[in-house]
């Protein structure tokens, strides 16, 4: 199994990226998918995910400017990232995991895989 993640940059304040992470080696349609971010010196935290139902989660910090999806087709989980802001700056990771329900999707522990992250620098 592999996750590839992509789509990281440097962009100026209330601009906008789309993350995406590609899934190879597993039925990405029967999986959640999810982000988290690392920013320097601090823990990994949660950002979004969505079920295998496409039913969604986000922490509250992203609500209203971050959206996530999916595309089971081409086994990708998206991370359409608007109005930026400096404290969006991190390394950006996608996570797979099966079984999940919508109280876990928040939770580091409950991924099975993860990708390589893909660095997010928003400048003031």
């Amino acid at each position: 199994v592999q996750l590839q993640a992509s789509g990281g940059g440097l962009v100026q304040a209330g601009g906008s990226l789309r993350l995406s992470c590609g899934a190879s080696g597993l039925t990405f349609r029967r999986y959640s998918g999810a982000w988290f971010r690392q920013a320097p010196g601090k823990e990994r935290e949660f950002v979004a995910a969505i079920k295998w139902s496409s039913e969604t989660s986000y922490t509250d910090s992203v609500k209203g400017r971050f959206t996530i999806s999916r595309d089971n087709a081409k086994n990708t989980v998206y991370l359409q990232m608007n109005s930026l802001k400096p404290e969006d700056t991190a390394v950006y990771y996608c996570a797979a995991g099966s079984g999940l329900i919508m109280s876990t999707l928040n939770r580091a522990g409950a991924y099975n895989y993860w990708g390589q992250g893909t660095e997010v620098t928003v400048s003031s």
